[in-house]
Order: structure tokens, then C-alpha cells, then sequence
């Protein structure tokens, strides 16, 4: 750090020499025009006048060198070195530490990187050769043909195959981003990027006839009267049947699963509750108690 200060000092010096002799000259030429050509006077003072500010510039910036160099701070002695060494894993993950900083310290601590492939076990080999002598090595999975990075996982791909054609896109997408699923480029789900990633992998469209024997929660809710709470609240009491293709997918009902008596009469329960007690919260009817 001393020595780079004082290359900018004896570059800032060479530079302000240079300054201030354009400046001399400058003032000697308006010296040595006729005072009664003034346009021509003019000019040549407006060429001091800036050369003079040239030369105040440069002198203001090698005082800001010189003060630098007065409160450099001390060279750290060898045990404070090695004291920095062996903390290096906070140095390193420290909120201060920025990525140039990560960057230096790495080239000191790095000689070279050999890199070489393991077809069999398909993984990249890095051979790491530090600074001291030693070696370590260090093995990563290499993708396979095709596969980068930025791939959709294969959670993901498995959910839209199992949804695909039962469900449009968008519904799709719902469910994705309820299981917190993202995209290889690390978005949210929308209607396009299912649309996209269904017709890579050459999977149906959505096709209503394939449900067509079931209901919806929002269907089943319509059907018999009740409120969808209500409709989800028989479905975890098991009086309704219905299944999810993965967590959070919308509910398949059969629709001869609404119309057997237990759910009837569970339905008629919850309707004369209400009206006897209009108003009363739901949780306090005693019919999922009951059954």
C-alpha cells in the first residue's frame, strides 16, 4: 500500500510540474500581448486563469496523497497475520466483507484449480493446489446432457405431467407456487412457463372430458347448498370422498360421492343449525363431533 502511494505521489508530482509550467507559460504569453488587442488578451488571461486551476487541482490532490501516507497503518507483524488466518471463516462470511474483498483473498490462498472428469461416477474433479503446498480435492455432480444449471427440477415436471390434461395451466401454476416450487430461473409460476414446460415434454392439453365424472370443491359447494368450509371440513372428516393429485392441487370429488345419505344428512344438519342459530360460528355445530 506505501509503495502504490508512492507511485501516485511521484506520478502527481511529474503531473504538477507539468501544471506549473503551463501555467509560467501561459502567464508569459499574456504578459507579452498588446494590451490594446483585447480580444487577443482576453483569450490568452482566460488560458491562464485555467492552467492556474489546472495547477491548484493537482496540488490539492497530492496533499491528500501525502496526508495518506502519514496515517498509513502499521504493517500487521507476523502473529497478527497468522491470528487472521486462522479466522479466516469469519473474515469471510462477515456482512463487511465484499466479493472484490473474497476475490483477493482467494488468489492468495489459490495457486491453480486442475479440473479433470469422472465418466463413471459422472462427476467434475477439482484438484485444488493452495498456496502452502497442500492439496484437496473437491468432486461435483455433473449435469447430465441436455441439463444446465437453470433446469426445471424434476418435482416440478412430475407435478405438471400428473396435472396435465386434467387441469388447465393456470391451475397448475396455483399449485406449483403453493408448494413453493420455482422455475430453473429461480421465478414463480405463471399460465406461460406451464404452457412452455408442458409442451417441451409433449404433454396433454387441458381436456374437461377427463373430469367430467368429478367435481370441483367449488362444484360440490354449488350443488349442495353450503358454503366451500363447509364442503372442505366434510372432505377432512371423511364423510365426503375426494382425493389431490399432490398437496394444494384442487380437490377431486366423484359426483355420486355428494349424493350418499351420510353426507345428506350432514349437509341438512348444518343447514337447520344455521338457521336455528344464525350467525353462530361454524365451529361451534356439533356435527363432525357427532361423526
Amino acid at each position: 500500500m506505501a509503495e502504490q502511494r508512492n507511485q501516485q505521489r511521484r506520478a502527481l508530482a511529474l503531473e504538477l510540474e507539468q501544471a506549473q509550467y503551463e501555467a509560467r507559460l501561459a502567464a508569459r504569453r499574456y504578459e507579452a500581448v498588446d494590451p490594446d488587442n483585447r480580444l487577443v488578451a482576453a483569450e490568452l488571461e482566460a488560458r491562464w486563469n485555467t492552467a492556474m486551476r489546472r495547477v491548484g487541482e493537482v496540488e490539492g490532490r497530492l496533499r491528500q496523497i501525502e496526508a495518506a501516507n502519514e496515517s498509513t497503518v502499521r504493517i500487521p507483524d507476523k502473529e497478527t497475520l497468522l491470528s487472521l488466518a486462522e479466522n479466516l471463516p469469519a473474515i469471510w462470511h462477515a456482512e463487511t466483507t465484499d466479493m472484490r474483498l473474497k476475490q483477493r483473498i482467494t488468489r492468495i490462498l489459490i495457486r491453480e484449480i486442475v479440473a479433470d472428469v469422472d465418466e463413471q461416477a459422472r462427476e467434475i474433479v477439482l484438484v485444488i493446489h493452495w498456496t502452502g503446498g497442500r492439496h484437496s480435492e473437491l468432486r461435483v455432480k455433473k449435469n447430465q446432457t441436455g441439463h444446465h444449471s437453470r433446469c426445471t427440477s424434476l418435482e416440478a415436471i412430475e407435478i405438471i405431467r400428473r396435472m396435465a390434461g386434467r387441469y388447465p395451466d393456470e391451475q397448475i401454476a396455483a399449485t406449483l407456487n403453493r408448494l413453493g416450487r420455482k422455475t430453473g430461473s429461480g421465478n414463480t409460476w405463471v399460465e406461460l412457463r406451464v404452457r412452455t414446460v408442458r409442451s417441451y415434454h409433449e404433454l396433454p392439453f387441458y381436456d374437461p372430458k377427463l373430469r367430467q365424472n368429478s367435481l370441483t370443491l367449488e362444484e360440490a359447494s354449488e350443488r349442495l347448498g353450503v358454503s366451500h368450509k363447509i364442503v372442505r371440513r366434510l372432505i377432512d372428516s371423511k364423510i365426503i370422498a375426494a382425493t389431490q393429485i399432490v398437496t394444494w392441487a384442487p380437490w377431486e370429488i366423484p359426483a355420486e360421492a355428494i349424493q350418499s345419505e351420510q353426507v345428506l344428512r350432514a349437509v341438512a344438519t348444518v343447514k337447520r343449525g344455521s338457521r336455528a342459530k344464525k350467525g353462530a360460528q361454524e365451529e361451534e355445530l356439533p356435527l363432525f363431533a357427532e361423526a
